[in-house]
């Protein structure tokens, strides 16, 4: 078996502990009980990808979590077509210390459990198995392993598709589940509101849940509804405000059984599509953008409407995952990822109501990715600013958005993406949602990240995380009283220094209580 890595931290941080001289003396014997969390303890989690059982060993890499990162329980990337949690380290981005040196130049992704076909037949989406690795079975091989250790397993899996009109994997079946823009034109994503998609996603829970000894399950989707994509509330590079979707017949359906104009809403996403390439253009309105945006509003409430009915439609697909686990498996936990979009967009974060997730979830992971989060909330700020506050100074927009958020301790705008956020801001995120949950049996776990690229690999101002980091993050979640931690976003890009300081942290913590 492959002895765990020696811990070299940088700034000497972890040059004192007695835990991580422990593990070094180590070798390949794993920590006694007393050095590992109670199981009936805090949540203490890691996302892992199939590829890093393959790459480094299953025992091997179970040796590390456990050892390193205080680990007592593993969410699998089970489904997903995105190489968020289900690859290697980004394309560019440096080797962790740790797993093979190597990117992955052909990711196909999917399934990477061996699907029944038994529990497809309500969906035409049938030929969904991941190529990338022959017939390896993630949740087969690692779930028997984690539970000789006493870990609990998670099937974690995701609401991301290729996209064939990018030349990626073409996937039978798929094309007729895409979701149609206000224009009629294909889109990328699945309609939640087409039958054969929402009977993909119950058969998928109840394959994972009745073919497999898993603790539970957490499906998630970064995505969000028609009215905030057209002004491109968030991070990353502005979209194409023509192409916001949907108005499948499905859609236009819901749409008339609630009294919504269709002919009237396309023309309002016409008018804000104009609004929105004007205002890009540095074409100001005779009122100012925001007065422009809301007269829009006024004159075109379909707008709103259809961002409603889009997000319902969305929230649904979460009711039908919790039931389809329920009634495989009543015991079986059910939960979900929330997008880190909830962080930085009030608009996105009204849609996010946690007291109602309390209708259909066991727990919520909350991104509440603080080292990252510097780079992504600047840029979100940058594409609002484009938008509807067009007429306020970058720097002022992202204090009136920490007003708006609750974040009184972050650095301006021209340091945030080298520091990234704060400890405080995670112990906010971790408060609020306690709160929203509060009286229910609802857990909130804070999903943490652990070397999530910027995506900006050559700037001088992106923020290189250090155990430090990791640490205070973690020890922030914990003493805001979450329910546990899941480290993110996937075990093949974390550096094992960093993964050692959550993990001191996760150890100082109940030394501490």
């Amino acid at each position: 078996m492959t002895n765990p890595v020696t811990l070299i931290s940088r700034r000497d941080f972890l040059s004192t502990s007695t835990t991580a001289m422990a593990v070094t003396a180590l070798g390949p014997a794993r920590l006694t009980a007393a050095s590992r969390v109670a199981p009936s303890e805090k949540m203490i989690g890691i996302q892992v990808g199939a590829v890093s059982f393959l790459d480094e060993g299953t025992e091997a890499v179970l040796d590390n979590v456990e050892q390193l990162g205080a680990v007592n329980a593993l969410f699998l990337g089970a489904f997903s077509y995105g190489t968020g949690f289900a690859g290697r380290q980004q394309a560019g981005e440096p080797f962790p210390d740790h797993g093979k040196k190597e990117y992955d130049q052909n990711f196909h992704g999917g399934n990477f459990a061996i699907p029944h076909a038994k529990f497809y037949g309500r969906t035409s989406l049938k030929e969904t198995r991941a190529p990338d690795h022959g017939d390896y079975d993630v949740l087969a091989d690692v779930v028997p392993k984690a539970r000789r250790r006493g870990l609990k397993v998670y099937a974690w899996y995701e609401d991301h598709f290729p996209d064939e009109l990018s030349n990626e994997p073409v996937i039978p079946g798929l094309a007729a589940l895409k979701e149609v823009d206000w224009q009629g034109r294909p889109a990328r994503t699945l309609c939640h509101l087409h039958p054969d998609y929402r009977g993909f996603v119950t058969g998928l829970t109840e394959d994972y849940c009745q073919s497999h000894d898993i603790d539970g399950v957490m499906w998630g989707s970064e995505r969000q509804g028609p009215l905030n994509n057209a002004i491109s509330a968030k991070p990353g590079r502005s979209g194409d405000s023509s192409r916001v979707t949907c108005f499948c017949e499905f859609h236009q359906k819901a749409a008339r059984e609630r009294g919504i104009d269709v002919a009237r809403a396309k023309e309002g996403f016409k008018r804000l599509d104009q609004f929105v390439r004007a205002a890009r253009a540095g074409q100001r309105p005779n009122d100012g953008y925001f007065v422009e945006f809301w007269r829009l509003l006024l004159n075109y409430p379909e707008l709103l409407a259809w961002e409603k009915l889009w997000t319902d439609t969305k929230h649904q697909t979460y009711a039908d995952v919790y039931s389809a686990a329920k009634q495989s498996r009543p015991s079986i936990q059910v939960g979900f990822h929330i997008w880190h979009l909830n962080s930085f967009s009030p608009f996105f974060r009204a849609e996010q109501d946690y007291a109602a997730f309390t209708k259909v979830a066991d727990f919520l992971k909350i991104a509440a990715y603080n080292n990252c989060g510097g780079s992504r909330y600047v840029t979100y700020n940058d594409v609002v600013a484009s938008t509807l506050f067009g007429d306020v100074p970058k720097e002022q927009l992202l204090s009136l958005y920490n007003r708006w958020l609750d974040y009184p301790n972050e650095a301006p705008i021209d340091r945030l993406p080298k520091t990234g956020m704060s400890p405080d801001y995670v112990a906010r995120e971790m408060k609020r949602a306690l709160k929203g949950v509060q009286g229910t049996a609802c857990k909130i776990y804070g999903g943490l990240d652990i070397d999530i690229s910027t995506n900006t690999p050559t700037d001088v101002n992106r923020n290189t995380m250090v155990p430090e980091d990791a640490y205070a993050s973690t020890s922030a979640a914990l003493k805001a009283g979450a329910d546990g931690v899941v480290f993110s976003r996937r075990y093949a890009e974390m550096k094992l220094t960093n993964l050692a300081g959550a993990g001191k942290a996760v150890r100082d913590f109940y030394a501490g209580r």
